[in-house]
């Protein structure tokens, strides 16, 4: 078994010494390379990486012509990983390294995928909260029993990591695909630490991606062969929406005796409302449109997102 472990990073610089070189005290039984994938750093991440390297055959490193986001950083990841497993893990320090031998343990019980769950987190309230009921959701909506969907430390074998879509922000999404197209996935607990150096690169506004590519994945997985249903049934929710607001409306100025001043406000209220809704309602399908296209188009080479590579 050999292993490659991945790490995207972006403006890391201080993280990674330490970082490396816990990998090497706790992989040392297993012959692993790591996969350094700079996703525009400005803070001398890169030339960090070079140094690291001068002194280790088993380090690549690979600069992204700027930041494109944590998905494609990884889809570079796996396109130039070697050996029969991945390991993806998070450049800041959170991931503990000691946890690699544990997660590699438990794929060769016969799992394909074995994401790592972040049971105590040190994060703040605002990014804890939110992902307790993003993991919720996802658990609802495709059937799965994982508590930390979207943790960045996992392990897989190589064939899930090739087989995976990843554009957009899907990569919180890999074991929701992976269990779609039929491979074991499970999760075990992992120790997570508390950020050392810098600070958090996301901010909320990445719970709205989230959400719509919830609303995607669905989309992808469940209607790939009939886009059309699922978008009527999206587009249902909305009308059924507004219409029940309408009339709980009425009701209310009915119920009051409202004078017919304001049952004309409130209509003119409900024809801004339901065009508002219309519009909601087209922009959303023409966002699920494009990500079915993507989806189904043929991967695009990601040598065009890189602007130098130092790899053996």
């Amino acid at each position: 078994m050999s292993v490659t472990i991945v790490i995207p990073v972006y403006n890391e610089a201080q993280s990674l010494p330490p970082l490396v070189e816990g990998i090497e005290r706790h992989a040392a039984d297993v012959p692993h390379r790591i996969l350094f994938v700079d996703d525009g750093s400005t803070d001398g991440s890169w030339a960090c990486m070079l140094t690291l390297r001068e002194s280790r055959q088993n380090l690549d490193a690979i600069r992204l012509r700027r930041n494109f986001g944590k998905t494609v950083a990884l889809r570079v990841g796996f396109d130039r990983a070697r050996g029969d497993r991945v390991i993806t893990m998070d450049g800041d320090l959170q991931d503990d390294p000691a946890e690699i031998p544990r997660m590699l343990a438990k794929l060769e019980e016969g799992y394909d995928l074995v994401s790592g769950w972040k049971q105590q987190r040190h994060d703040p309230w605002h990014k804890t909260i939110p992902s307790r009921v993003y993991n919720g959701w996802v658990c609802r909506l495709f059937g799965m029993g994982l508590h930390d969907v979207n943790s960045g430390f996992k392990a897989m074998r190589m064939e899930v990591a090739r087989a995976v879509p990843l554009f957009g922000d899907m990569h919180r999404l890999i074991p929701v695909f992976a269990h779609a197209l039929g491979y074991r996935v499970t999760e075990i607990p992992v120790t997570h630490h508390a950020r050392r150096f810098g600070r958090s690169k996301y901010g909320l506004e990445r719970f709205a991606k989230g959400a719509f590519d919830l609303v995607a994945a669905r989309l992808m997985i469940f209607y790939s062969d009939s886009p059309v249903r699922y978008y009527a049934r999206v587009a249902a929710v909305f009308v059924l929406a507004v219409v029940t607001a309408a009339v709980v409306g009425g009701a209310v100025l009915a119920a009051l005796g409202a004078p017919w001043t304001a049952w004309a406000v409130y209509a003119a209220l409900c024809a801004v409302v339901s065009g508002l809704a219309a519009g909601m309602v087209t922009l959303l399908g023409m966002g699920l449109f494009g990500e079915w296209v993507l989806h189904r188009a043929p991967k695009q080479d990601t040598r065009v997102y890189i602007a130098e590579a130092h790899t053996d």
